[in-house]
This record gives structure tokens, sequence and C-alpha cells, in this order.
């Protein structure tokens, strides 16, 4: 049974930090490279470095660009979407531009659009 990249990176993403240390030891030593190396080197390679990690992007950001019409409706969705109370997604949808999630997959990305597109915001996924 063939694992995919998909069930690798969710396991990735289930461990604590000193599972991920161990990890990264275990791949440097069964493949002889060096995690440290790499990370020098990555900022040398400039914008093909940067062209690759676009690509391959896992985390996305939720942006409430603009809170449209209904603004009452689009609270109420970044309530839903963050956990927050009223006064705090009132001063977020507030102050939009803003970013609603952070760091969340691609899925969940678009669901929060969903969600408050639906309300009546503008929302980018950046």
């Amino acid at each position: 049974m063939a694992i995919s990249k998909e069930d690798i990176l969710e396991a990735v993403g289930a461990m604590s930090v000193m599972e991920l240390n161990d990890l990264v030891k275990a791949f440097e030593e069964k493949f002889g490279v060096s995690a440290a190396a790499m990370a020098v080197a990555g900022p040398a390679g400039g914008a093909a470095a940067g062209g690759a990690a676009a690509e391959e992007q896992t985390e996305f950001t939720v942006v409430l660009s603009e809170f449209g019409s209904n603004k009452v409706a689009v609270i109420k969705a970044v309530r839903e979407i963050t956990g927050l109370g009223l006064k705090e997604a009132k001063d977020m949808v507030d102050s939009a531009p803003k970013p609603v999630k952070e760091g969340v997959s691609k899925a969940d990305a678009e669901e929060a659009k969903k969600k408050l597109e639906d309300a009546g915001a503008k929302v980018e996924i950046k």
C-alpha cells in the first residue's frame, strides 16, 4: 500500500516538536543529509526557492477585504469561523482588510471564504 503525500503531511502535522526533531534526525542519518545545510542554502537560492515554496503552499490565510452591505451577517460569519465574541468579531470586521484565519488548510480556507462571501463580504485567500 502506497502512502500519499497528504497522509505524510497529516501525520507530520499531528507530531509534537520533540517527535519532529527525532524525525529530522532520522532523515539526516538515513539519507546522509543535514537540515541545517539545506536551511542555509534556501535563502541563497533567491527567487527559485521562493517559487518552489509558492507551488507547495500548505497553509493559507483568509483575509476579509471588505464587509460589504450586510455587516451584521459578516460579523455572525466571523464569529462562527473564529469563535470570537461579538465585540471582537465586530472590531475585526470594522478593521477590514484584516486576516480572519491564518495558517489553515486549503479546504478550511475555502470553507471560511464561502461562509464570508455568502454573508456578503469580499474575501481573499493568501
